[in-house]
């Protein structure tokens, strides 16, 4: 999962990036954005599915049902201070992906009983694009054992990069959310294939 860059801001550099994703074949994209208003937040919700769908690739929106309502995405990801999963379920329909942030065992057995496609580990390393309310580092050990526990698909975020990927994958998850390492590559569409290749099932997934 390549989850976009807020960092970004130029519009034309922003979409270079995400379609170098896309052509590295990335298997599901992330738009997520922060601190912008309602407005930019839509329209570059609007570019962004554009071409999503040039690549037949789903698109989920962090947090904003409201705008995932509005350009009809495939999902959204929300986390534990954002509206419940029960209310979220039930804007979106059963067919939409619903992603929920896990950083804990606790938080881990809940979802079991949730109504979620999969849960987003969060963070599984230390991690600088997101500092706000953040965590302790999950770590590989934190990984294997809320997969023990855990009966929904996980995808690990938070520091995933070329060189920890691999070990990711080989400890239980079932995909990765990769913001840095895909968004500062000197080039994007290479290093999402690389990345891609370390998954051992190496089929279209999280």
């Amino acid at each position: 999962m390549y989850v976009t860059d807020e960092r970004i801001t130029d519009d034309t550099q922003f979409l270079a990036i995400l379609e170098a994703s896309l052509k590295g074949g990335t298997t599901i994209v992330q738009l997520r954005e922060k601190k912008c208003d309602s407005r930019y937040f839509y329209e570059r919700a609007v570019a962004t599915k554009k071409l999503c769908e040039k690549y037949h690739i789903p698109l989920i929106v962090n947090d904003r049902i409201d705008i995932a309502l509005a350009i009809n995405a495939d999902g959204v990801h929300v986390g534990q201070k954002d509206l419940p999963v029960a209310v979220v379920r039930e804007l979106l329909g059963p067919d939409k992906i619903v992603g929920w942030s896990v950083s804990n065992e606790a938080q881990a057995v809940e979802a079991n009983d949730l109504q979620v496609d999969y849960i987003g580990l969060s963070p599984i390393f230390a991690t600088g694009t997101k500092t706000e309310d953040l965590d302790p580092p999950l770590e590989i050990e934190g990984l294997v054992a809320l997969k023990a526990i855990s009966n929904k698909p996980i995808v690990c975020i938070g520091g995933v990069n070329q060189k920890n990927a691999q070990s990711v994958f080989q400890n239980g998850s079932d995909g990765i959310a990769v913001i840095s390492a895909i968004s500062q590559a000197q080039d994007p569409e290479q290093a999402t294939r690389q990345i891609n290749g370390m998954n051992p099932r190496a089929s279209p997934g999280l």
